[in-house]
């Protein structure tokens, strides 16, 4: 395989998770006799621009089905997420009813609904249909299609070009990264910016975040390769912040190469930080598979106690994390009963591979559990805030990332 960027020969293989079917590949009673579809799940790392990337197994149209699965506006978090960066960035661009924003993965709404209420024109792109059909009903416009140049093209000669393009948690997920970048520099007016947030794999790294590594992300990104991205299709990154989602992600502001906008000093300064962190060195990404071995080892050590002690241990957060830890450790119902999740599109349906049942978080409340793993440990604090009830009753709080913590 070579880079999805540069086209270099991938050698460096920085992480094995096995095969495992995709994250969201959530199951009906129906399909639980069916065989399962898995792929290989290895991430490779390339030491010419140091894009981080799975290996090719797997398309976008067979991860991002009719059916897909998850819902931002499930979150509040999200939604709050969502409604500071919509009010930060209305002030900081001054858009108004004559402005025009397009995001791309816009989901179900709970981002542009905050431009539909201050009358700004906005556009969402949005290939499954599920979430789009959501996002219509808040009577935000959708084009349910795959984002491309392709696609971008057609926007720009339907005079559809934008002053703010934005992406969040979408460019990791991109098969084509390059087609992708191309594309938002055929939609940004010549003032126009763009704003991308995803992890930041520094923050993996450091932090063991091993369960952020599934089919649906193509790409596991740092300032320094997407600075070189941005350079090869006509952007560039004038500032960057960092933010919390995710365990520690980035959000980059970008525009067209020949803006007169200024690049920000701490833009060099993250560019920097990464270098001494050793981004841009093979020998970083060794030994993290062992790292990742521990943390499975300790989780099944942890789980097989807890039954041989009598010990009820369920889930909660029917997320891609989760599948990623407990397929790679190949827990079973026998050791986890059940998951909990509030999406109305995930319960009453089975986890991928693992086959554990996903029910309403409100049986919780009908159980006596000792033990409840959060597998979305990025809004644990929003968790534990709902469920109190389940602390006076004893319960104990459990992540896994990035070590094995019991509260």
């Amino acid at each position: 395989m070579k880079c999805r960027h540069c086209n270099e020969k991938l050698e460096f293989q920085f992480l094995d998770l096995g095969n495992t079917p995709p994250s969201n590949a959530y199951l009906k009673k129906i399909d639980l006799k069916k065989p399962e579809i898995t792929y290989p799940l290895r991430v490779m790392v390339c030491n010419k621009c140091w894009l981080v990337q799975t290996q090719d197994y797997t398309n976008a149209e067979e991860l991002f089905k009719e059916d897909y699965a998850y819902f931002s506006s499930t979150s509040k978090g999200w939604l709050n997420h969502a409604k500071h960066y919509s009010d930060m960035i209305i002030k900081k661009l001054g858009l108004n009813k004559d402005s025009f924003v397009v995001e791309l993965a816009s989901n179900d709404g709970y981002l542009l609904k905050n431009f539909v209420e201050n009358d700004i024109p906005c556009l969402g792109i949005e290939p499954t249909k599920k979430t789009a059909e959501v996002a219509r009903n808040l009577g935000i416009p959708v084009d349910e299609v795959f984002f491309n140049n392709e696609v971008a093209n057609k926007m720009s000669i339907a005079n559809q070009k934008a002053d703010l393009v934005i992406g969040n948690n979408v460019y990791a997920h991109v098969p084509d990264i390059n087609d992708f970048t191309k594309g938002i520099a055929a939609i940004l007016k010549t003032n126009g910016i763009v704003t991308l947030e995803f992890p930041h794999l520094l923050k993996l790294i450091k932090y063991n975040q091993f369960d952020t590594i599934y089919h649906e992300h193509f790409s596991y990104l740092s300032l320094y390769t997407v600075n070189r991205i941005f350079s090869k299709f006509g952007l560039k990154v004038f500032d960057v912040e960092e933010i919390d989602t995710h365990g520690g992600s980035l959000r980059v502001y970008g525009c067209l190469k020949d803006s007169k906008r200024a690049v920000c000093d701490n833009v060099k300064s993250k560019l920097e930080l990464e270098s001494n962190a050793g981004l841009q060195n093979l020998n970083t990404y060794e030994g993290f598979q062992t790292k990742v071995n521990d943390i499975k080892n300790s989780f099944i050590q942890f789980l097989i106690s807890a039954k041989n002690n009598n010990k009820t241990v369920v889930g909660y957060g029917a997320a891609a994390k989760g599948n990623t830890l407990i397929n790679y450790a190949g827990i079973r119902p026998d050791l986890m009963p059940f998951v909990c999740d509030a999406a109305n599109s995930k319960i009453n349906k089975y986890l991928p591979a693992s086959h554990i049942p996903i029910l309403n978080p409100t049986v919780l409340k009908s159980k006596k559990i000792d033990y409840l793993v959060i597998f979305p440990w990025n809004i644990v604090n929003e968790i534990i805030e709902e469920n109190q009830d389940l602390i006076r009753s004893g319960t104990k709080f459990v992540t896994m990332i990035p070590k094995l913590n019991i509260q």
